[in-house]
């Protein structure tokens, strides 16, 4: 399993590139993917039957519950097929949908892939911190897939819709999965087996967890999202909204409903939220006539009968839950497939426009017809099977698990719910498909021209619909795994027919009633328009999000006045009064050393009248050397202290910020407006003499304080050992660095590649402008021929051209020597972005293209690439998350070779590094160059 979820992010992260080579074919390449992983799933059939799980445990923070446990049981597997099978048939049926020269293609590839590999990591999870990952994974991936055409504003809005209404749920799940963990277990098995002492806290965090499950899957009061949805490409709502990711809540519900069907609302909240969004979908469905829309609320619905069954929580119930959710995946998908295809054909997706297209597409009729069926409950298909399956579990909960009232209760409303739905599956096949128009005319078919390989996926999905109503008994054995877990009485096997039963009964009145409420649809429609309108749920949400704007509007205007001395001092105020004041009660019996050497002494004295300057000065450029001057500094205490790699870094830190500081002056008048400090208003001047005094006291006490407050031997002093036995390595703040401390440094530059995209997202606001290599590379000559004579120096060209390659081998250097010597990834990132910088300086923006001819945000992603891979391959190996292991060969003239794979983290860093400084370079630089030539041309 481990290697199939891989398998998937590996080919999401090759799919762009394979987008460009093959176009629309690379959508087959890369349904080999989850078609490999249906293929492992069948061949797991009989050991899922048996009842045994297959388990794979991987050892990651155990320390924290954070183990990397993924198990496959019947739930497991029955929702892998889907996921797996039906978006192996989706990425089939894209190679089809889009066209063949769609720009977004390389994008949409790996997205979609991606969440292919998220869904089926949600389901095999069995750790509660690892579903929850894979749980947010496919909120952010089902955004992207939602907003597919961002220039469109209603993908825009229905992503970000979608997207806050699922992370809200998602946040309190995350809330009740800590809560569940601490209490229990973070393995989802071990919980199961034992759970959760009951008591108000786990109840409080069960219901915590259904939030997240009832938005993941479209229930009342968060239904709106689905049809909101429908903005996205046809192959993702058949995929998303069918068979992966609404079911997500759906197999969380099931997954825990064994230990928590108890819990003091569970089944009231399931029962009621599932019974009224069951009939508000089906109502809601019949007032469609975009055919797409009308399947999303048929969803929303379906999704409520689901929801339903889980909370009766008998052993019928599951198995019948079970087969609603392999009835529902199959025809569900066939339809949204089938809409794909109509909307392609006729240009239409309005069933008021759409006139015999059964004419024109006889097969995609019938299949489509088959799916409705299934949906609409008619034998011989699995359809029927399933809802005569949960009827009769609903009948059987009057006598246990439920009340006698609320078995009936549910029965009366999964008959109305069935009702409504006979009656939408009967208007979505007669407006797809059915010739309308007035009493003995016929009008023209509806234009219809679709290629027809777009009908493999809905044509195998529908067989396998029509089959799968013929194997009641082995789908019963299948099945039967799960249903055991639950309480209540052996359940009847699914089939085709079990008598005359009041189930059966059931099921002709809905389909009867349904068929009349259809043909009566004109005298219905009449009436839903006169009922009153009920709250509607999406207006709500838009009010309560324009209300939140406006709050944030008036704090902003509040707290964000634009002046920074206020910021300053607000943030100043709250450090001083918070731990500044708790450090200076600790202060006193504290033993301070000043210094260990006169020469430290010196330089804090350089260090303090660079700073006094720097406040003092009023020329702009003078003011930035002084600051320059206290960073030199700086370096120099950190040699003097014995911290070379240190010294280094912030020398080069130093000096990459000042030339930096230099660039964004040209902007910038060359003087203060009036001398620092020289305020008419003198208590305005003593006041921030005072705040900046008292912040500087306030840190030097903290930092004396929290260096004597130790209790126990810092963890710090096992570093140079471990350094050199456990990272193999001699330079002990790398070896911190890229080994024992390498999840910080992961996250640490996921910030950073953050901040870089944000800064060069802000100075390019203003243009769509995207540096790439992808045209005619020119000749140097020709870039420094393009540069104006004025800006041109012959001695910095000349200069530049003897340092740039000692700078790029030092950069490299750095970065190999850095295991053990001075050096490493950071270092030598930040002596290739002063090389460009230089190269920058020499000939702007002309020349620093030139040298690096590639996209900056290009070097970012490939560098956190690199790091990401590199810290997950060793579970490839049988090892754990960010393992180093040492390599030793024998070369040529270089002889024997030790080297450490933590040389390839490190080699992100140096990538990441170099992707900052560029992507600065050429925000601050080449960014701010261009807008001054065009401010030239405008004036």
């Amino acid at each position: 399993m481990t290697l199939l979820l891989l398998a998937h992010f590996v080919a999401a992260a090759v799919a762009p590139a394979l987008a460009r080579i093959l176009h629309r074919r690379s959508f087959l390449v890369l349904a080999l993917v989850p078609a490999v992983t249906f293929a492992w799933l069948l061949a797991q059939t009989s050991r899922v039957t048996d009842g045994h799980a297959v388990v794979e445990q991987i050892s990651w923070v155990p320390q924290l519950g954070m183990d990397f446990d993924l198990r496959l049981g019947t739930l497991q597997w029955l929702l892998g097929l889907l996921v797996s099978g039906v978006g192996a048939l989706a990425l089939v049926y894209c190679a089809w949908y889009f066209k063949p020269d769609d720009p977004s293609l390389w994008r949409f590839t790996g997205v979609f892939t991606a969440f292919a590999g998220a869904m089926f990591g949600l389901v095999v999870a069995d750790n509660l911190m690892a579903l929850y990952v894979f749980w947010e994974l496919t909120t952010v991936f089902s955004y992207t897939l939602i907003g597919h055409n961002p220039v469109r504003s209603a993908n825009r809005r229905s992503a970000t819709q979608a997207l806050l209404v699922t992370t809200f749920g998602g946040l309190a799940m995350l809330v009740g999965t800590i809560v569940l963990g601490e209490t229990s277990s973070y393995t989802i098995s071990e919980m199961l087996a034992d759970p959760p002492p009951a008591g108000t806290l786990t109840t409080i965090a069960v219901l915590l967890v259904l939030v997240g499950a009832l938005t993941k899957s479209a229930q009342v009061p968060f239904h709106f999202w689905l049809p909101g949805a429908m903005a996205a490409p046809t192959p993702v709502s058949a995929y998303l909204h069918a068979a992966s990711m609404v079911k997500a809540g759906i197999y969380l519900i099931l997954l825990l409903e064994p230990i928590f069907a108890d819990v003091p609302g569970w089944r009231p909240v399931l029962l009621v939220l599932g019974l009224w969004t069951m009939i508000l979908g089906g109502w809601r469905a019949l007032r469609q006539d975009d055919i797409k829309l009308l399947l999303a609320y048929g969803t929303v619905s379906q999704l409520g009968f689901m929801t339903v069954l889980a909370g009766i929580g008998s052993k019928a119930a599951g198995l019948a839950a079970l087969a609603l959710v392999l009835s529902h995946a199959l025809f569900k998908s066939v339809l949204f497939f089938t809409v794909g295809i109509i909307d392609k054909g006729t240009g239409t997706r309005d069933l008021k426009q759409l006139h015999g297209v059964a004419r024109s597409a006889p097969l995609l009729a019938v299949v489509a017809i088959l799916s409705a069926a299934s949906m609409a409950g008619l034998p011989p298909l699995v359809g029927f099977v399933a809802k005569e399956s949960a009827l009769t579990a609903a009948i059987e909960s009057a006598h246990g698990p439920l009340t006698a009232t609320t078995g009936w209760l549910t029965v009366a409303g999964l008959v109305v719910g069935s009702v409504l739905t006979v009656a939408y599956s009967a208007r979505f096949v007669w407006g797809a498909f059915m010739t309308k128009g007035a009493t003995g005319t016929s009008p023209r078919p509806t234009p219809f021209d679709a290629p027809k390989a777009l009908l493999i996926a809905p044509v195998l999905l529908s067989l396998t619909t029509l089959g799968s109503g013929f194997f009641g008994a082995p789908l019963t054995e299948l099945f039967h795994p799960y249903a055991v877990t639950l309480p209540g009485e052996e359940p009847e096997h699914l089939a085709l027919w079990h008598g005359l039963t009041p189930a059966l009964g059931l099921t002709v009145l809905a389909i009867t009633t349904g068929l009349a409420l259809f043909a009566l649809r004109g005298p219905f429609a009449t009436l839903q328009d006169r009922l009153p309108q009920v709250v509607d749920a999406e207006r709500v949400y838009q009010r309560f999000m324009r209300a939140l704007d406006r709050f944030a509007v008036e704090v902003t205007a509040l707290s964000q006045g634009g002046s920074l001395p206020t910021y300053l001092s607000t943030i100043f105020i709250i450090v001083l009064v918070l731990p500044g004041a708790v450090a200076a009660t600790a202060l006193p019996g504290t033993q301070v050393r000043l210094w260990d050497s006169v020469a430290q002494a010196v330089v804090g004295l350089f260090i303090i009248v660079g700073a006094v300057l720097a406040v003092r000065s009023r020329n702009r450029l003078q003011s930035v050397m002084f600051v320059g001057a206290t960073g030199y500094g700086l370096a120099l205490l950190f040699l003097l202290h014995g911290a070379p790699d240190l010294a280094l870094t912030q020398v080069l830190v130093e000096t990459f910020s000042l030339v930096l500081f230099v660039l964004v002056l040209r902007k910038l008048p060359e003087r203060f407006r009036r001398r620092p400090l020289a305020e008419r208003r003198s208590w305005r001047r003593s006041w921030r003499l005072a705040l900046a005094g008292s912040m500087g006291l306030a840190i030097s006490t903290i930092t004396v304080v929290a260096a004597n407050a130790r209790v126990h031997e810092p963890i710090s002093k096992a570093f140079p050992e471990a350094a050199y036995a456990f990272g193999h390595g001699k330079n002990i703040v790398n070896v911190t660095l890229v080994d024992i401390r390498a999840w910080d440094t992961l996250g640490e530059i996921s910030v950073l590649v953050a901040a870089a995209t944000g800064i060069a997202s802000l100075v390019f606001v203003r243009t769509q402008d995207v540096e790439h290599s992808w045209t005619r590379r020119r000749s140097h000559v020709e870039v420094i021929s393009s540069v104006a004579r004025e800006r041109r120096s012959v001695i910095l060209e000349t200069a530049t051209r003897l340092v740039f390659h000692v700078m790029i081998l030092l950069s490299l250097y750095l970065l190999l020597a850095g295991h053990n010597q001075v050096g490493g990834g950071f270092a030598g990132g930040l002596v290739l972005g002063l090389a460009l910088l230089v190269r920058y300086l020499a000939g702007g923006r002309a020349e620093l293209d030139f040298a690096a001819p590639v996209s900056a945000g290009f070097v970012l992603g490939a560098g956190l690439a690199v790091s990401a891979v590199s810290a997950l391959a060793p579970l490839a190996f049988g090892g754990t998350v960010l393992q180093s292991a040492v390599v030793e060969l024998d070369l040529p003239i270089w002889g024997h070779v030790k080297i450490v794979t933590a040389l390839l983290f490190d080699i992100g860093v140096y990538l990441i590094v170099t992707g900052l400084a560029l992507d600065v370079v050429r925000s601050l630089g080449s960014g701010i160059d261009k807008q001054a030539e065009e401010d030239e041309v405008t004036a």
